[in-house]
């Protein structure tokens, strides 16, 4: 009787965990903080490595609308709150139906779109958020330039 019902319990921990939505939003144009595990990235990281570009907005027409839409078009996503120059969506995997937020936000004044996505469940991401933040970025890169 090692340790056995600790690992029943994983789980368990995951499943509450994913459905748990966060309390996120912005206060005075910032994110809240990224948690301690590595599972999300943000253009307002504080950690170097958890840091992701701003999507600079100069001349592009409407960039919180064209965030959404391309948000609204990647696979498992869906727009939960589009409120001023905030989105809000959850990105759901296909198969464990894991869940995953993120967030963008248009600071008019410095025109540029920041991006924050973290999972919910789970230490490590493997890479996705970096790797949603990345095809997020190319393809609103790609619509802005027309």
């Amino acid at each position: 009787m090692s340790g056995w019902w600790v690992l029943s319990l994983i789980p368990a921990v995951l499943i509450f965990q994913n459905l748990k939505q966060p309390k996120l939003g912005l206060e005075d144009g910032r994110f809240k903080a990224l948690g301690r595990k590595p599972n999300a990235v943000s253009t307002q990281a504080s950690d170097e490595k958890r840091r992701v570009d701003v999507l600079d907005c100069k001349g592009v027409t409407s960039p919180i609308s064209l965030a959404g839409r391309v948000l609204s078009d990647m696979p498992g996503a869906r727009v939960v709150k589009e409120e001023g120059p905030y989105i809000y969506a959850v990105f759901t995997t296909p198969m464990l139906r894991f869940r995953d937020d993120v967030e963008l936000y248009f600071d008019e004044t410095a025109q540029c779109l920041h991006f924050r996505s973290a999972s919910r469940a789970g230490y490590s991401d493997m890479g996705v958020n970096y790797k949603r933040y990345r095809a997020f970025a190319e393809r609103f890169r790609q619509l802005a330039a027309g």
